[in-house]
């Protein structure tokens, strides 16, 4: 069957956000009343498995190996 993966990766809470506050800083110049920006990074992946639970658990795995840093980041999984 075919999956859909949703993964959201984000730093965890202490870890500084440079991308987030040099965007923040930057629409503040332009003039944006922006107070706060967070960046996430958010992978879509199609995976064909047996089941939800197959597919989930190949995801983590990928999680784990390749897409997420677990000194610096935590993420979450949706599959549909």
């Amino acid at each position: 069957m075919n999956y859909r993966a949703e993964v959201r990766i984000e730093l965890k809470k202490g870890v500084i956000d440079a991308e987030g506050e040099t965007v923040q800083k930057s629409l503040n110049l332009l003039g944006f009343p922006v107070k706060r920006v967070k960046s996430v990074k958010i992978y879509v992946i199609e995976i064909d498995a047996k089941s939800r639970g197959s597919a989930e658990k190949t995801i983590e795995n990928a999680c784990k190996k390749l897409l997420a840093n677990p000194v610096i980041q935590n993420y979450t999984i949706e599959i549909k």
